[in-house]
């Protein structure tokens, strides 16, 4: 089996035949062509994976016949071989749109190796394509990756689709997907694609106190309470021939889980005020970050609602655990950014971007990425993603300064070349803003500063949040 198409053109004959023989010694189908009017007409044809195009050829030069592959919108990633090592002819040729570079003499091996990246990364593009133009309008609800854990999760959710269970716990760290993960689950339980008709309801639990968390999700009858002034349906109703998302359900009180716990195990509500049971048709999927084990050992989370709950359990996946996915969620994010807010120079990220992304350990996980992507797209005026415009710093650390403890004194220990005060502002504002979950109030406690101070440093910085 042919592990992909390469389409060799080069004026140096040795070089055509070297490469002939080792290209498909390790499994590639392996054409050439000669001259350069014949090659569009060569990728048309035969659609290579791969071009391998020498830039100093007679006539046209590589470079001008790359400029009209792109014009030409060919399917078919490019990588030039060049004897000029210097950085101008690379970046121009990146520029232009070559996929990457090698240059002369090379070693078999690194081409072999660069070609199979490649081929690797155009497999991602084509995914990324697929999702954004097939299903763009439900991507949100998608759970991207190829890795084993995530393959793993979505038959998981699957099979609990197909079963019809009516209720789910989903739990994970905090920008694992949670609530991506519970759409997910949703779309496939009422429809794939159509389920728009299927209502899809989400209350953060941590977000409303809990009184009026209770009439928000079971309605109540006019003159209940004072300001009862007509019947309102609750959200559990408004959920029914649908999902009801109960976000953070780790943040609700104990009083009004009993209630809860009554509602899964008799599918039946009750407004405030009203002696009315409503059926519930619905499937309720509650989340957390928390350790509800460790809650029901404190006291703090009903043992029987646990147990209820954790019947049908999910765990969603931190980022550090699938890192080679990093480069596929990347390019979506970077797609989708780039559309929202126009910005149409920013095409791709470099091979270094990509290992340093993967080289991260992202605390912040699929959403630490997002945010990283967008500040990138708003801030760098960069055709190509290099480390430089991460926001973290390269060599193993995940921030831009360690921090310690000595004898009560809080210290940090500055990188090696030091750090800008205002680097060190924007650091401090960007990773309470994350470990937040952008929430400027949340962040300003972590900070002891004030809510004004944090939402005008948030602006000046051009931080997400």
């Amino acid at each position: 089996m042919s592990l992909g198409k390469i389409l060799l053109m080069d004026d140096d004959a040795l070089i055509v035949t070297v490469l002939l023989k080792a290209l498909s010694n390790n499994g590639y189908q392996v054409h050439t062509v000669a001259e350069s009017k014949n090659l569009l007409s060569k990728m048309r044809a035969w659609s290579p994976d791969v071009l391998l195009l020498d830039i100093n050829m007679p006539g046209k030069n590589g470079l001008e016949l790359l400029e009209e592959i792109k014009q030409e919108d060919i399917d078919t990633e490019v990588v030039m071989l060049t004897a000029d090592d210097t950085a101008e002819t690379a970046i121009k040729a990146m520029k232009l749109g070559a996929g990457d570079y090698l240059t002369k003499p090379f070693d078999i091996d690194e081409v072999v190796i660069v070609i199979g990246n490649t081929i690797k990364n155009r497999t991602l593009k084509h995914e990324v394509d697929y999702y954004r133009k097939i299903c763009a309008p439900i991507f949100e609800k998608e759970l991207i990756g190829q890795t084993e854990p995530v393959k793993n999760l979505r038959n998981e959710i699957s099979r609990i689709a197909e079963a019809g269970v009516s209720t789910v716990l989903i739990t994970g760290e905090n920008g694992t997907g949670k609530e991506v993960t519970a759409r997910y689950l949703h779309r496939l339980r009422y429809g794939g694609c159509a389920s728009g008709h299927a209502p899809f309801v989400a209350v953060n639990c941590a977000a409303l106190p809990e009184t009026i968390l209770e009439s928000e999700l079971f309605g109540y009858e006019k003159g209940s309470f004072t300001d009862a002034k007509s019947d309102k349906e609750g959200l559990f109703e408004a959920a029914c021939g649908g999902s009801i998302l109960l976000d953070e359900i780790g943040e609700m009180k104990l009083d009004l889980q009993s209630k809860l716990l009554r509602v899964l195990e008799e599918k039946t509500i009750r407004r405030i005020g009203g002696n009315k049971e409503i059926p519930l048709d619905a499937t309720v999927i509650a989340t957390t970050n928390r350790n509800l084990a460790e809650m029901v050992a404190e006291g703090s989370f009903r043992m029987d609602l646990f147990y209820r709950l954790n019947g049908f359990a999910l765990q969603t996946i931190p980022l550090r655990e699938i890192k080679e996915d990093i480069p596929l969620l990347a390019e979506y994010f970077l797609s989708i950014i780039s559309q929202k807010y126009n910005k149409k120079n920013v095409k791709r990220f470099s091979p270094a971007a990509e290992a340093s992304m993967k080289a991260y350990d992202w605390p912040g996980n699929i959403r630490e990425l997002k945010n990283a992507i967008e500040r990138i797209v708003v801030l760098e005026q960069a055709e190509i993603i290099t480390p430089e415009h991460l926001p973290f710093r390269q060599g193993g650390s995940n921030s831009l300064l360690t921090a310690g403890d000595v004898e009560g004194v809080c210290y940090f220990i500055l990188p090696e070349g030091g750090i800008s005060l205002d680097d060190l502002e924007k650091n401090l504002i960007w990773q309470a803003m994350q470990k937040a979950n952008q929430n400027k109030a949340q962040a300003a406690k972590l900070l002891g500063i004030s809510y004004n101070a944090i939402r005008w440093q948030v602006k000046k910085f051009g931080l997400v949040g």
